[in-house]
């Protein structure tokens, strides 16, 4: 099979696959998946004599690299908007919502987006694309030792908050004990001064 053929056999099988690992991202920002699509499309099409006999965690790998640039051009256009007092905020367009709106498993949303957004980033390629350890390191370009212990530590700082939120008052205790009167535990000394 030839380059073209490969790279046109990778796109039939994964674009759907790469469009959902994008929208997951962008929280569905239809034009901007579509753009970050096309992007990964066209790296993948200028590289496609490297393209592995599994494509989709090197796929993904791509993806992660499209979108953080994405990420950094959105940053720069907000900013540009904010020093041109043309945002929304600006415009009175608030955006609210009540507690009915909340999504379910909303928490564990909550204490996802507390994580690193490399801790972040780890979960979401094992759980939404459900890649093995050793897709993930390819996916991270790294070796699958690293691509396993990455995936350890963000689970556990992920149930470490997820602790952290059913307790809140787990580590008030701390503090509590710092800010109780001395003189009330510690007994007064005698010095015999009469």
């Amino acid at each position: 099979m030839s380059n073209d053929e490969i790279f046109a056999a990778a796109y039939r099988e994964h674009y759907w696959a790469v469009s959902r690992y994008v929208a997951r991202r962008l929280d569905g920002r239809t034009g901007e998946v579509e753009e970050v699509v096309a992007e990964v499309f066209t790296v993948a099409w200028r590289r496609r004599a490297e393209l592995p006999h599994t494509p989709l965690p090197w796929l993904y790998g791509v993806a992660r690299n499209c979108l953080s640039n994405a990420v950094r051009g959105r940053g720069r256009h907000r900013r540009l908007l904010d020093r041109l007092g043309n945002d929304h905020a600006a415009h009175g367009r608030h955006l609210t919502s009540g507690p009915e709106a909340e999504p379910p498993g909303g928490w564990v949303h909550e204490a996802l987006a507390r994580l690193s957004g490399k801790d972040q980033e780890v979960l979401r390629l094992t759980a939404w694309e459900e890649l093995g350890v050793d897709e993930l390191a390819v996916a991270l370009g790294c070796g699958s030792r690293a691509a396993a212990m990455r995936l350890h530590r963000a689970r556990a700082r992920l149930r470490a908050e997820i602790d952290r939120m059913r307790h809140p008052a787990a580590t008030a205790p701390h503090t509590a004990r710092r800010t109780r009167n001395p003189a009330a535990t510690t007994p007064a000394k005698e010095h015999g001064h009469g």
